[in-house]
């Protein structure tokens, strides 16, 4: 119980700014042609990313042992560890239900679901004076096909691109990776996304599943020189196993930006991109980084 109290734990600036988010996807398993009245499906997903060193089965010991030294012990870890104690609960109860593979009549078998589903949270934090990728974040969302994995893979390199542009810019990162089962993927990726949309004061610029939404009282627009900081955050969900670098120098951060954006369409599972800020007059000061990104480190 401690466990899951220390992860709901989320401390938001007092001052929050504006945001932006992008993405979308699907935890759906892809459906079997019908025969004879019968269908076969899968449950829902949304989450990816890339495995780190975490390779562990799906379920039991092996995954939760190097769990722990994941993401430095952060929010990240704690998430998933929750979500694995779910999938284990679930499969003591499965156990007992049986179930066959092939299906009634000679029927096709459904299609075979991911075991894991590898996951990625990367934050990048860069000078405000990095007004062209707040620029290249908005045009993206609205020009972006947010309802297709074709999309989401477009949406993905661009934004990969669009942040390896602005190296002398960077200053933080983080980046936390791991696998979790296929039928906890879905909790743990909605569960990364509220903790980061909750960081934000309101998302000005929106454009999630194909759905195109902004505040028409308050427009969006470059930030003011006040501002010290614009902060970009990566949630993804895939089934590639490349291992990332990391991101504790610029080198690395680089090298996962190319290893991120060369995600191919078919291994794609979800994304979100979310930023701040994004209105006008909005400030994210160096306190306010510290206190709502706690895990970014200095390059």
């Amino acid at each position: 119980m401690m466990l899951v109290g220390l992860s709901l734990i989320h401390v938001q600036p007092a001052d929050a700014a504006r945001g932006g988010r992008m993405g979308g996807g699907s935890f759906r398993a892809p459906s079997m042609p019908r025969s004879g009245g019968r269908s076969y499906g899968g449950g829902g997903y949304r989450g990816g990313g890339y495995g780190g060193g975490y390779r562990g089965g799906g379920m039991g010991f092996p995954f939760l042992i190097p769990i722990f030294g994941f993401g430095g012990g952060g929010l990240f870890g704690l998430l998933i560890l929750m979500a694995v104690a779910g999938v284990l609960v679930n499969a003591v109860r499965g156990g007992f239900s049986g179930g066959g593979s092939s299906g009634l009549g000679g029927a096709p078998a459904a299609p075979p679901l991911p075991r894991n589903v590898n996951m990625i949270q990367l934050q990048v934090g860069l000078l405000a004076s990095a007004k062209s990728l707040q620029e290249d974040l908005r045009r993206l969302a609205s020009s972006s096909d947010t309802a297709s994995k074709s999309g989401l893979q477009r949406l993905l390199q661009e934004t990969t691109l669009s942040l390896l542009r602005q190296p002398d810019l960077w200053v933080y990162a983080n980046s936390e990776s791991g696998s979790v089962p296929f039928n906890s993927a879905e909790a743990t990726f909605n569960r990364l996304s509220m903790n980061e949309r909750s960081k934000l004061d309101a998302e000005l610029t929106s454009n999630v599943a194909g759905e195109r939404r902004a505040d028409a009282n308050v427009g969006s627009g470059d930030a003011d020189d006040t501002n010290e900081f614009i902060v970009v955050t990566l949630l993804v969900a895939s089934t590639a196993t490349a291992k990332l670098p990391g991101s504790d120098t610029g080198e690395e951060l680089r090298q996962t930006l190319r290893i991120l954006g060369s995600t191919a369409s078919t291994e794609l599972i979800a994304l979100e991109v979310i930023w701040q800020p994004e209105g006008r007059g909005d400030v994210l000061s160096a306190e306010d980084l510290v206190t709502a990104y706690p895990n970014l480190q200095h390059l």
